[in-house]
């Protein structure tokens, strides 16, 4: 995803919105987001109406040579620690830390398992609740730890043969917690 994406995403503007705050065409836009590069006076105005830096606004060389195999084994880092509140999410993040492979991919990996640790948390606490809800006297709180590992597994796997394919993630979030 191109830079200039992200940002107007980010501040919700529209193509139209954004060319019309920056002076620029909405055909400029949508070629930079295409994949035109983006230099000079586009460069600088654009950055002004989305009040980022121009560096913000640069792919570097480093942002566009992902090193898919490193992301991979970032992803697969929380494997091991499905178990573990904090630790699939903490791993993770101390690899990136070591590598320096800050990028939108690693953010995403981070975010996912976040996501899933709160959602899976919420189920654990509800769970006795509904078993009493439910007037069941099967005890809820192991089947939905059990499901929400496995499925927490299933994502951490979908998104490695995602990233192994496409270099994209499958399961991701349409923001970033971190």
């Amino acid at each position: 995803m191109s830079k200039i994406i992200f940002y107007r995403e980010k501040f919700n503007l529209t193509q139209q919105e954004l060319a019309e705050k920056a002076g620029v065409s909405v055909r400029t836009i949508q070629r930079i987001e295409a994949g035109a590069k983006l230099k000079g006076h586009t460069l600088s105005v654009i950055a002004k109406a989305l009040n980022v830096s121009i560096d913000e606004l640069v792919e570097s060389k480093n942002e566009k040579e992902l090193n898919i195999k490193l992301i991979k084994l970032i992803n697969l880092s929380s494997l091991p620690f499905v178990v573990i509140p904090l630790a699939n999410i903490l791993i993770p993040l101390l690899l990136i830390h070591i590598k320096k492979e800050k990028n939108v991919l690693t953010k995403q990996i981070v975010s996912v398992q976040i996501m899933w640790t709160i959602i899976a948390s919420i189920l654990f606490i509800l769970s006795p609740f509904a078993s009493r809800i439910f007037s069941s006297g099967i005890k809820l709180t192991l089947p939905v730890l059990m499901i929400s590992v496995l499925v927490n597994i299933v994502i951490i796997l979908i998104n490695t043969r995602a990233l192994d394919k496409n270099k994209k993630m499958r399961i991701y979030l349409d923001f970033s917690f971190i």
